[in-house]
């Protein structure tokens, strides 16, 4: 498509866009009077204003039902989390009794690493990719540790060959290849934190199940962004945050995935609790653990439903789009913030690198891009003229446009501020 960077053009796609109305349906912060362009869908995402009555329902139902809200609220407490289920499964390719929510994400790795990251004999190794994210790292190496190995033995890392910014799917699983049948388990981050890059986990599953290892995804940043086939791919397990591209709240409930070829076995090693037992037997209270037949016998406690609430309200609003139109209006608007990118830069004395892949396949909603020449002063700048993005050391910004709720004027304004940031800085 031939863009232009023009408040005239972009208004006209916005005149196109079909989910444009879904920008009413969030709250916006206000900087100097006007709503926000957020950029930081990819950190938390914005409020929908539906979330209020649903945190309310329960509010309600607490009041006047007590403890019997359990059983006799519209939106009974005690399958509460079942209503999840089959909307998620569509987000991420799955059946619906391969999905669950609960938790938070990395308390759920943990968890999920009970199962899938099985050390013994010469096959003890995890192979995950170099700086991933921080949890990601602490939680991988307090297992390894756990299991009593040397993290400097035990995890191997994947690299981003010297100069490039992203890493190769080919360098992935030769690494995989490398360590054979020392690998008990692949982790990797679906979608990389930093740059924005979207890893083919249908080629890295199939090659690390290829050397017997288990495969796992950590979906903080693909979730409710990308397209998901985790069924299709065969993937053992993932899990994911909702805060995100999700917009359920600060720090909220995450959502799981277990292979549905490890439902129904009593012998696999997972730490259980009440809520995990056969929901038609759990207030016979039975000392014996009889697993779900399903995601939720990984499922420890009842579920926080104030937490919830919002996640579901939410969710109804991805089950009313469905993920393809928000795919299809996620690769426009991206590719309009890139060309928008591109002109202020030959407008500027500055230069501009997008270190997030250029082919859509292997992006979702961020770009990520070095501001060479630019310090902090600039992300201040944007920040104090009713930008909301992120910085990350040494001098990257990270813009997510998503669809739900940015809209392609934001990317044109977006533009104009940047290059004042820029000329001001000049002039100054």
């Amino acid at each position: 498509m031939h863009f232009e960077n023009s408040l005239d053009f972009a208004r006209n796609l916005d005149k196109e866009d079909k989910l444009a109305k879904y920008r009413n349906e969030f709250i916006f912060p206000k900087v100097n009077g006007k709503d926000v362009i957020y950029f930081v869908g990819n950190s938390l995402g914005l409020q929908p204003k539906s979330a209020k009555k649903f945190v309310d329902e329960v509010m309600k139902d607490w009041a006047e039902l007590a403890v019997e809200g359990h059983f006799y609220a519209e939106k009974s407490w005690w399958d509460y989390h079942e209503r999840f289920s089959a909307k998620l499964a569509k987000i991420v390719g799955a059946d619906a009794s391969e999905v669950t929510v609960m938790n938070t994400l990395t308390v759920n790795l943990h968890l999920l690493m009970v199962s899938f990251y099985r050390p013994s004999g010469k096959r003890y190794k995890i192979i995950c990719e170099e700086k991933a994210f921080p949890s990601d790292q602490y939680m991988i190496s307090s297992q390894v540790r756990f299991h009593g190995y040397d993290p400097a033995d035990a995890i191997v890392e994947i690299k981003k060959r010297e100069g490039e910014n992203n890493f190769r799917t080919e360098d992935v699983i030769a690494k995989i290849n490398e360590v054979g049948e020392e690998c008990a388990l692949v982790l990797i981050g679906g979608v990389n934190y930093y740059t924005g890059q979207v890893f083919d986990m249908e080629a890295i599953t199939k090659a690390g199940h290829a050397v017997g290892a288990f495969v796992g995804w950590d979906l903080a940043h693909a979730a409710g962004n990308i397209e998901l086939k985790l069924s299709e791919w065969n993937v053992d397990f993932a899990a994911w945050c909702s805060y995100k591209y999700m917009n359920s709240g600060p720090g909220n409930a995450s959502g799981c995935f277990i292979n549905k070829k490890y439902h129904n076995k009593t012998d696999i090693p997972r730490f259980e609790g009440w809520w995990g037992h056969n929901k038609e037997r759990r207030f016979l209270m039975e000392p014996e653990f009889q697993p779900q037949p399903n995601a939720d016998a990984w499922q420890i406690s009842n579920a926080p439903i104030l937490a919830m609430a919002p996640y579901l309200a939410s969710l109804e609003m991805f089950d009313e789009v469905g993920m393809p139109a928000l795919i299809e209006k996620r690769n426009k608007i991206v590719a309009y913030l890139e060309f928008v990118l591109h002109e202020i830069d030959k407008e500027v004395d500055s230069t501009f690198e997008i270190i997030t892949p250029a082919e859509q396949i292997q992006r979702g909603t961020q770009l990520s891009v070095f501001l060479h020449g630019e310090g902090k002063e600039l992300f201040r700048y944007l920040m104090e003229n009713g930008v909301i993005t992120d910085w990350r050391e040494p001098n990257v910004i990270r813009l997510a446009p998503v669809p739900f709720y940015c809209s392609f004027e934001d990317m044109y304004q977006f533009g104009q501020i940047l290059k004042e940031g820029i000329l001001n800085k000049e002039l100054a």
